[in-house]
């Protein structure tokens, strides 16, 4: 059995704009990031899913609700895919940060798992719980499709831990996961993952 998950990055919000971290922070769209939503909801009506999971964080929610409106589905909340936590970083851009850490932001940029921003979720922790969240999902959903609408940081980390890139390579290997673009992920039942596509753009511009 396997399980087509169907990857989203939430849309655009103010910080986002602004290349500040959300993380945590429950951030709204803008209205481009509400655009970026419609337009994924347009392509889940020509590409229907069978089940909506969304972080718990209200841009997610957001992100999620036209496709669910679309199919007529109630999108499912896992606690567990939401954003890191980036500790001093929430709000902040990383030029900021190096303005005033560079010996830091230098690290991170090297290596942001073994130099991560103060008083940041561990990184490899969240790659576990977003990893097992992924794997609850599809374990709910044999031999379906399901949407998953979550963030940049988490999904690059947890696209690591599924395809065994080490996870200090997730800000090289995936620079970015495009607001609402989609990336095609297949889980099988005791196998390695296989990524299908990536950044898919459902219209709108990200």
């Amino acid at each position: 059995m396997s399980t087509t998950l169907l990857l989203a990055r939430h849309g655009q919000t103010v910080w986002h704009a602004e290349n500040r971290y959300a993380g945590i922070s429950d951030v709204a769209l803008t209205d481009t990031g509400v655009a970026q939503a419609e337009a994924l909801g347009r392509w889940a009506a020509e590409h229907p899913v069978d089940a909506i999971w969304t972080s718990p964080l209200s841009r997610a929610g957001r992100t999620a609700a036209p496709a669910a409106r679309a199919l007529n589905l109630t999108p499912h909340t896992e606690p567990a895919l939401r954003e890191c936590d980036f500790g001093v970083m929430e709000g902040r851009t990383l030029a900021e940060f190096a303005a005033e850490n560079p010996g830091a932001a230098e690290a991170f940029r090297a290596d942001p798992v073994a130099h991560a921003f103060p008083g940041a979720e561990d990184p490899t922790a969240a790659a576990t719980r977003g990893t097992a969240a992924l794997h609850r999902i599809a374990a709910a959903h044999p031999d379906q499709r399901v949407l998953v609408v979550a963030h940049n940081s988490l999904l690059r980390l947890v696209l690591c831990r599924l395809l065994s890139i080490p996870l200090g390579e997730y800000r090289r290997v995936f620079p970015r996961l495009r607001n609402a673009a989609v990336s095609e992920l297949r889980l099988q039942e005791g196998a390695v993952a296989a990524l299908m596509s990536l950044n898919v753009p459902c219209g709108e511009e990200s």
